[in-house]
């Protein structure tokens, strides 16, 4: 499902607003990019995506667009090793699976004792603002 630029995707405008900052319709291309296809993308893939969209965008606009969304809480970015950031738009406590053969990246949904026990074991004090869990591996070989 498509969003168009006169309805801008659910939370987006009051989320911006709240952090004193406009809707434009470069941000609301980007998020509806990352919502339509949930495969955490990069930046250039994402870019890729969008110009069809939006001929007129420039690879700046799209990384400053990410940028903002990740500042608004309404992206997490994703960071493997030494490779390219990623974005992702599930925003539900959840743990990544990263596939280092085919550079796919899969959602892991976390029970809350899973993450009530990682918070449980922090030293003595000490709070997490956020938990991040990434699997490597890839899949077997047939």
């Amino acid at each position: 499902m498509r969003l168009s630029h006169q309805e801008p995707p659910a939370n987006l405008a009051q989320r911006l607003a709240d952090s004193g900052l406009r809707n434009t319709p470069q941000r609301e291309v980007v998020y509806n990019a990352l919502l339509v296809r949930r495969d955490h993308p990069t930046a250039d893939e994402v870019y890729t995506r969008v110009r069809p969209e939006m001929p007129t965008i420039s690879l700046a606009t799209v990384y400053n667009c990410l940028e903002t969304l990740v500042q608004c809480d309404l992206v997490r970015q994703v960071n493997f090793e030494r490779g390219p950031s990623r974005y992702c738009a599930n925003l539900l406590p959840h743990a990544h699976f990263h596939d280092e053969k085919t550079g796919a990246t899969y959602d892991i949904p976390l029970p809350p004792e899973v993450l009530a026990h990682v918070r449980g074991v922090l030293p003595a004090g000490y709070e997490a603002k956020t938990v991040e869990i990434t699997f490597h591996g890839q899949a077997p070989i047939a």
